[in-house]
């Protein structure tokens, strides 16, 4: 049994690790390079494996950094199923297209940028057809859902807090008389943060392939963080401004829209001027998977489902307005009203956020307020790190707007918080392989886990590839005693208690299971039909609120 760590071994993008053993090969997401010129021609490199050898690929979650290069991977001869939790799969549908729009358009130009100079034309990295053939493999699944990928191989979907539908994965791979358990955190989130649940405390675990990306840095409080946003907005628009916010699509504009919600809705202090601002999120992915979140409400944390259930749409209020439209967008910019824009993309590499900085970065009343991650060689990093003029869209623009870095809103759980998350495990590891961060934030934290807890700790640099032949591993009966923990079926069963008289047979075979007196195969399938059943109530539950879902 290997693994071998093929993406995110640099940097904080690319996710891509693969695990073999003698008869089959995983892969655990497929992620894009994002950042400068340099990390970003990591994308048309070949694959370290070859695609078409692939048992199947299990997929974390829908940033870009994670799944981007699933089409190309099918491009070039991967037919196995993408296995992603249900929520992932829905965003999947949004993120997959508009990463080969992207690429259409950007050849588009740049081949009429080339046939007028002579020189060769250039093909995208995939098309709208790859991806077509892509979102057909996908498999969805529930969270806390036991599923075989093999004779050899099961997996657990664990909520990871992170954005929605992100995992947290569980991995058991039986080799001889021993089962060895691999956990892949994917990307960590934060806890106590609105609409996510926090993300989920593993027990048990013989390897562990950690993020890192705040290895080495501290957030401050989201509460402050969000008190300093309403600051900033109150003081720009009192000046005859407009507030930017670069904003990744997937969560974090969900977040800003849910907590400008309860500022606009609330009988605060600010509510008299912010009641004259309109919020324009200007993005038309933004938009459609704000659409997603709200299918998707079974996920949310216990506040914000009770929300919804008592009639309040927690992703609306009478001043946000969503700009499909290139016109609609473009008009923003010629409006001299102040307002807030949220804009896709998060680190200003593409989309309509260009435009809009190319229109206010210069004026010195605007705004520009950045609540994510800004990887190395990103135009908003470069903002960030205080250059006074910057390229945008062919124009050099200069830099007089005032610029704000607001790390509480971060998606990611920082150094305490993945501390924090390690030491939830309960017995000691035989190695944690730290990879998905700068070479400085993954080093600092393999000390301080090294320090802080004793456990075996290893900063992954560079393409590598570890042997796991040697691993102790678990007995049989280990391995099934933690692959379905009677603990979770029990939460889920008093859930279920009193939703309707047809399934009293479920919640008695419930008991037995939570009594360990049925095989584990049975417990297994009562597992998975409660899991679907608590899904289905809460959609049900949302059907009779007196608003719905817009």
């Amino acid at each position: 049994m290997k693994l071998r760590f093929c993406g995110a071994v640099s940097s904080v993008t690319g996710s891509c690790h693969l695990l073999t053993t003698e008869k089959h090969s995983v892969l655990l997401d497929c992620g894009m390079y994002q950042g400068g010129k340099t990390l970003e021609a990591l994308n048309e490199e070949p694959f370290p494996f070859v695609p078409a050898d692939l048992e199947c690929v299990v997929l974390s979650h829908a940033h870009v950094d994670h799944c981007g290069r699933l089409p190309l991977l099918v491009k070039y001869g991967f037919t196995g199923p993408i296995y992603c939790t249900d929520a992932t799969a829905d965003l999947l549908s949004v993120m997959l297209p508009d990463c080969a729009h992207i690429q259409e358009k950007e050849t588009e130009w740049a081949n009429r940028k080339a046939e007028r100079a002579g020189k060769p034309l250039m093909k995208p990295l995939y098309t709208m057809q790859d991806v077509s053939a892509t979102l057909k493999l996908v498999k969805p699944v529930l969270y806390d859902q036991l599923i075989p990928l093999n004779e050899q191989i099961r997996i657990v979907f664990n909520d990871a807090g992170h954005i929605l539908g992100s995992a947290i994965t569980e991995i058991w791979v039986e080799e001889g008389e021993k089962t060895v358990k691999i956990v892949y955190t994917g990307d960590l989130g934060v806890n106590s943060r609105p609409i996510l649940r926090d993300p989920v405390k593993i027990k048990k675990a013989d390897f562990v392939i950690m993020e890192s990306t705040y290895g080495s840095r501290l957030h401050e409080s989201n509460q402050n963080s969000l008190n300093e946003l309403i600051e900033i907005i109150v003081k720009t628009i009192t000046r005859g401004g407009s507030v930017i916010i670069p904003s990744f699509a997937v969560g974090r504009t969900q977040e800003l829209i849910y907590e400008l919600n309860r500022f606009y809705e609330s009988d605060s202090t600010y509510r008299g001027v912010l009641s004259k601002v309109n919020v324009y999120i200007d993005s038309p992915m933004a938009i459609t998977t704000t659409q997603v979140f709200r299918r998707n409400a079974q996920v949310f944390d216990e506040e914000t489902k009770r929300y919804i259930l008592e009639g309040d749409n927690p992703l609306d209020f009478p001043n946000l307005y969503f700009t499909r439209t290139s016109e609609e967008s473009m008009a923003l910019n010629t409006d001299d009203t102040p307002k807030i824009i949220i804009a896709a993309s998060g680190m200003c590499n593409a989309g309509r956020i260009l435009h809009h900085l190319k229109h206010n970065l210069w004026n010195p009343r605007n705004s520009v307020v950045f609540v994510g991650y800004q990887a190395n060689g990103t135009l908003g990093r470069r903002i960030l790190d205080g250059e006074i003029e910057i390229p945008v869209l062919g124009e050099h623009v200069m830099v007089k707007a005032q610029i704000y870095n607001l790390e509480g809103f971060s998606g990611h759980a920082d150094r305490d918080g993945l501390l924090e998350w390690v030491q939830g495990l309960q017995k000691a590891p035989q190695n944690i392989f730290l990879v998905h961060g700068e070479e400085d934030s993954k080093t600092a934290l393999e000390a301080l886990i090294r320090e802080t807890t004793g456990y075996p700790c290893t900063a992954i640099h560079g393409m590598t590839e570890v042997d796991l032949a040697d691993a102790s591993g678990m007995t049989a009966l280990e391995a099934a005693s933690d692959m379905v923990d009677a603990e979770k079926v029990r939460l889920v069963r008093d859930k279920l208690f009193g939703i309707h008289d047809s399934i009293e047979d479920i919640l008695y075979s419930a008991n037995l299971a939570v009594g360990e007196q049925i095989p584990i195969d049975k417990l297994v399938e009562i597992s998975n039909v409660i899991m679907q059943l608590e899904k289905e109530a809460i959609h049900l539950g949302m059907a009779v609120t007196k608003e719905g879902l817009r």
